[in-house]
């Protein structure tokens, strides 16, 4: 299935819910992993404000693109960040969205405190 770039340059990111393992099968509580590199998958939760608007998605990504130290209201940036549309059916009830996917988040907040030293 395609993806698609999002670009985020005019945009300011912020942690708004942190890290946690994201699981690919709830009732086993097994941990989705990277079909790429095998690393275990994260959620984190970014608010991403842009033209005075703001909404926070879930973001997909493999634990090595995850720094220590991401709490809500973490400034970030967030590389490859990608989205693409989804289906499945569960117990007859077909479900859509779109899935949000990126190679990693940075914090910027280290960043802001070395500018202002």
């Amino acid at each position: 299935m395609p993806s698609f770039k999002i670009d985020t340059n005019t945009a300011v990111v912020f942690v708004a819910v942190p890290p946690a393992k994201k699981l690919a099968n709830r009732q086993t509580g097994e941990i989705a992993v990277d079909r790429e590199t095998g690393a275990h998958m994260m959620t984190v939760g970014l608010m991403v404000t842009d033209d005075g608007e703001a909404e926070v998605y879930n973001v997909s990504v493999p634990e090595t693109g995850i720094p220590e130290g991401l709490t809500p209201g973490t400034p970030v940036a967030v590389t490859n960040l990608r989205a693409r549309t989804w289906e499945n059916e569960f117990n007859g009830q077909k479900r859509h969205g779109i899935a949000f996917r990126a190679v990693a988040v940075t914090s910027l907040a280290e960043a802001g405190q070395n500018q202002a030293a």
